[in-house]
């Protein structure tokens, strides 16, 4: 348990942290991070690692307790929630995988956000029928779905927590009556995006008089989201789906002064979290595990790995142009098929089982040529494909992963989101509340009359692109790993599986490697990564090549006879904590 010497402590020695992290000429701050050297830490008991050292902390404090792997995913994700707003928190959603060592039982957890019962298929449509751009769409009450995660976490709880709920709560109701301190990227991200002061509440919390943000290191203290929490911690999440919480975030988005939304009492109220079976697959001599639809994580990271390993069968080890050549035409006929076929099963049928089985993975990998671009990457047909046209939704990379394995063997890969940076910019309650109905296609149908499995629908859940992973080899894990990052998240999560599963690298070697990117046409590889000449080369392939900055948060545990082996990403200001 935090005491608030220990808080005041800890804060201090992350000023000093992020200070040198400021000060270091090497450093070149992007949209949501820097880069950073973060190796491998090791561990013989228990084991976390998550996007920000006080969430890792406030882990290890509930770990110590005895909690298990949930307990002390609760106790992260409440933290993060204060101390990385921008990604995730109590007003967004997340999916979950969990393995309960003494059952030997892996369970599949969507907390994914709603849409409300009042929306209708023209709500991201002007009067005139055409789409609303991405900005105009997301910024205020307008985008936001029904939160998922709360709900999610206390059922979780339920079933495998081990302390009681209201402890958990402790280390963040701590931290936001004493306050914590500003890191870089967090400072980065409201400079760089003015867009988030349009909401006055938001406006007051991170700026100074000036409009500036506030500084590196400046201690903020939130006393709203510390009287949230004291509500949960004493009744449960009903005071999220029923209470005076409920009624805030309906007033907070009927009165956004933005673009008001229409979520409501009883939205809120009928909210359930909801347990699929994991989607899972061969890849070598593994078993890898993730998220199912609504989520396109699973099935698209899967897909992924299946055809490259169907090209090495076919025609031996890779050279790294090569590999790199297969990745991308793998990653794009993947994406093919998530676009069109990927939504809530709930609301249509999704070929789920289809979409990573092993024959049609080898089809489609013989469709890829060793020296050529594909010129035109279409849906495959999969068994128990419906008849649906494809879609894309432009999620934007401002999500945040955690990783924990506990005393006992349970293990935990939650992703967890608002969407994009600082959500909807509805601020209620000391939190912000997520725009996660911009995940659904604006657009409800084609030109030609063909509906959109992704389109907007009262009660429906967006596709999404969170990938937490589970490996498991003979029967038991030996990696849990996931990654924020918007749709890049699924060729962020297939690229480190192939390096630590297929080429054996170590895991914090992995993570830090460069990222391939190919969701459709473009290909972007990350910026100073790869040699001129392999670039070169995929260019005379066809492959229209941009590098770019990447802001992946790849954070992972190896389970080996040894010990634990985490990571996080040196993209981000994550890390990893064991004992």
């Amino acid at each position: 348990m935090f005491t608030i010497r220990q808080l005041l402590r800890f804060s201090f020695l992350l000023l000093i942290s992020y200070a040198s992290y400021a000060s270091d000429p090497t450093i070149v701050p992007e949209a949501a991070s820097g880069f950073n050297t973060s190796p491998a830490v090791t561990a013989k008991t228990a084991m976390a690692v998550t996007a920000n050292p006080y969430a890792t902390s406030a882990v290890q404090q509930i770990l110590a307790q005895g909690g298990s792997a949930v307990d002390a995913g609760i106790a992260a994700q409440l933290v993060l929630g204060l101390v990385e707003p921008q990604s995730s928190g109590i007003g967004g959603g997340a999916f979950m995988l969990y393995w309960d060592a003494q059952r030997k039982q892996l369970s599949s957890w969507d907390g994914r956000e709603t849409a409300p019962q009042a929306v209708n298929e023209r709500h991201f449509l002007h009067a005139d029928g055409s789409a609303m751009g991405f900005f105009e769409a997301v910024v205020g009450g307008h985008s936001v779905g029904v939160p998922g995660v709360v709900a999610m976490l206390d059922a979780a709880h339920r079933q495998f927590g081990k302390l009681p709920w209201s402890t958990l709560f402790t280390p963040a109701i701590e931290l936001a009556d004493t306050g914590f301190v500003i890191s870089p990227r967090l400072h980065t991200l409201l400079k760089e995006m003015p867009k988030v002061a349009v909401n006055p509440a938001i406006s007051r919390y991170f700026f100074n008089a000036d409009g500036k943000p506030k500084a590196v290191g400046s201690l903020l203290q939130n006393p709203a989201y510390a009287a949230t929490l004291r509500k949960l911690a004493q009744d449960g999440s009903k005071a999220f789906y029923h209470g005076d919480i409920a009624k805030d975030m309906v007033a907070a988005v009927a009165n956004d002064p933005n673009r008001a939304g229409s979520l409501s009492i009883s939205d809120l109220a009928s909210y359930h979290a909801i347990q699929r079976p994991a989607v899972c697959a061969p890849y070598r001599q593994y078993q890898v595990c993730g998220a199912p639809p609504p989520s396109s994580g699973g099935t698209t990271v899967l897909a992924i790995l299946g055809m490259t390993e169907a090209i090495e069968q076919q025609r031996g080890a890779l050279r790294e142009v090569d590999f790199i050549h297969t990745f991308i035409e793998a990653s794009r006929l993947a994406f093919a098929d998530r676009n069109r076929y990927i939504a809530d099963p709930d609301f249509m049928t999704v070929p789920t089982a289809g979409l990573v089985e092993r024959h049609y993975l080898k089809s489609r990998a013989a469709l890829i040529k060793p020296n050529r671009r594909l010129a035109n990457v279409l849906a495959g047909k999969p068994v128990g494909a419906p008849a649906v046209v494809a879609s894309s939704s432009p999620e934007l990379p401002s999500t945040s992963h955690f990783s924990i394995v506990d005393a006992d063997g349970n293990v935990l890969s939650m992703t967890t989101s608002i969407e994009t940076a600082f959500g909807s910019r509805v601020f209620v309650g000391g939190f912000l509340l997520n725009n996660q109905l911009s995940d659904f296609s604006f657009s409800p149908k084609e030109k030609d009359g063909s509906k959109i499995a992704n389109r907007i629908q009262a009660g429906k859940r967006p596709r999404s692109s969170m990938s937490p992973i589970i490996v498991f080899k003979d029967g038991s894990p030996v990696l849990a790993i996931g990654s924020p990052g918007g749709a890049r998240i699924i060729d962020y999560v297939a690229g480190c599986l192939y390096r630590v599963l297929g080429q054996g690298e170590a895991i914090d070697t992995a993570i830090a490697s460069g990222h391939i990117i190919a969701m459709g046409d473009l290909v972007e590889l990350e910026a100073g990564r790869f040699d001129r000449d392999v670039i070169k080369q995929l260019q005379k392939r066809g492959h229209p090549v941009k590098e770019s900055d990447q802001t992946s948060g790849l954070h992972g545990i190896l389970i080996k006879e040894s010990g634990l082996e985490g990571a996080a990403d040196p993209r981000r200001e994550g890390q990893a904590l064991g004992y």
